[in-house]
């Protein structure tokens, strides 16, 4: 067995680990990294990617990624939206609303809201962290915590000693174990799909920079166009039977994914018929923790907070989680410990809101006809989506987290 810990600082600041190489992890670290805190990245795959295919990215997330400095390398890839939260009625496609965001939502926010593919987004964040400081095939198996930080084990039987660990290792965290016994998940009753259309054989209403969710009884489809416009990404939503398996590995096939949206618009279908094999995964339910922090071990991201995806934050959670961690944790170098208590203070009443918000769209979004879907329908048509979100995209996780050091 080896004992290492992550390279040493110049400046005595602590030894950061962050456990975990997905977009919240990396976002973390590169934002440590710029902070001039000594981190390193421990991933368990032997490169980095990410599983899945798109996210939206709202303007509270692209101000961060912005703030890099690595922005061209995001632009490269992502589609600019046009329209957001296009509503469409099942049987027929009729728009319910529509978010109207070119030149309404920089307007608003100073930043314009993207689709991309989850891996050009970790690309973008990724640039900002040299690639020394991360370390692949790195599968975390443990972890110590002591007064001074933490000790953790690897598959390798490796040991690495470090003063903060950050837990950005998903929804079966190692770390979160370290730090309170979560609930067990509860069956939703849901699943999703999600499935990648070649923008060639995609029809042309799919190809447009819109977000659009079609709507209908106990099921919801979201699309968009992602890498620059090559590919239409799907993802729905329907009831799961009894498929109970969470993995983003597991996969479905395009007939099943076309039978539960059968009699549905023609339209939808003929885009479901052009995709290739599509992902298949199981919602479990969790309710938001109570603490995140323990010592000097912490969580991020899905490790701290697990959200369906029907409010399209969970990677944009993940990305203000790491802003503000780095935040507390430059101002108070000397305080590991006070500083996750700070950060934790600052983010999980945020991210409770919006898991809370997230679990309630699944009501609202598969109503079954009837008077409940007429009354939702007319409630889409007379707001303002955009303006009401204000309180979501206007936020700047850095500048809430430096605020929390002036009071």
């Amino acid at each position: 067995m080896s004992t290492t810990t992550p390279d040493s600082p110049s400046t005595g600041s602590p030894r950061i680990a962050v456990v975990g190489g997905g977009i919240g992890g990396v976002a973390a670290a590169a934002f440590l990294h710029r902070a001039g805190l000594d981190v390193t990245v421990y991933e368990q795959a032997p490169q980095l990617g990410e599983v899945g295919a798109g996210l939206v990215v709202s303007p509270n997330a692209v101000r961060m990624i912005r703030r890099l400095g690595h922005f061209d390398t995001f632009l490269a890839k992502a589609v600019p939206l046009e329209v957001g939260w296009e509503f469409r009625r099942w049987q027929n496609g009729a728009i319910l609303s529509a978010e109207q965001l070119t030149d309404n939502c920089e307007a608003l926010y100073g930043e314009r809201s993207y689709v991309a593919h989850r891996a050009d987004v970790l690309d973008a964040v990724r640039a900002a962290l040299p690639a020394k400081l991360i370390r692949l095939g790195m599968r975390c198996t443990g972890i110590e915590p002591h007064a001074d930080g933490a000790r953790l084990h690897f598959g390798d039987g490796s040991v690495v000693d470090a003063d903060v660990v950050i837990g950005a290792d998903g929804v079966h965290s190692v770390i979160r174990g370290a730090i309170t016994t979560p609930t067990p998940a509860e069956y939703s009753g849901m699943c999703a799909f999600r499935a990648l259309v070649p923008a060639v054989d995609a029809p042309a209403f799919a190809r447009r920079p819109v977000q659009t969710l079609w709507i209908g009884p106990d099921h919801h489809l979201v699309h968009y166009p992602i890498s620059g416009g090559k590919a239409v990404n799907i993802v729905a939503f329907a009831p799961a039977g009894d498929f109970t398996d969470e993995s983003w590995s597991a996969t479905g096939t395009v007939a099943e994914l076309l039978a539960e949206f059968d009699g549905w618009d023609p339209r939808l279908t003929d885009l479901i018929k052009a995709a290739g094999t599509p992902g298949r995964w199981a919602l479990l339910d969790r309710a938001p923790l109570e603490k995140w922090s323990r010592g000097r071990v912490t969580l991020l991201g899905d490790a701290a907070h697990p959200m369906f995806p029907f409010f399209a934050q969970g990677a944009a959670q993940a990305i203000e989680d790491g802003a503000a961690l780095a935040q507390c944790l430059a101002a108070d170098t000397g305080d590991p410990d006070r500083a996750l208590r700070t950060y934790e203070e600052i983010r999980l009443p945020r991210t409770t809101r919006v898991q809370q918000l997230s679990r309630g769209r699944k009501e609202i979004n598969h109503l079954p006809d009837g008077p409940e879907q007429i009354t939702r329908d007319a409630g889409l048509a007379q707001q303002d989506p955009l303006v009401a979100s204000g309180w979501l995209y206007g936020y700047d996780a850095e500048l809430a987290a430096r605020e929390a050091y002036v009071r």
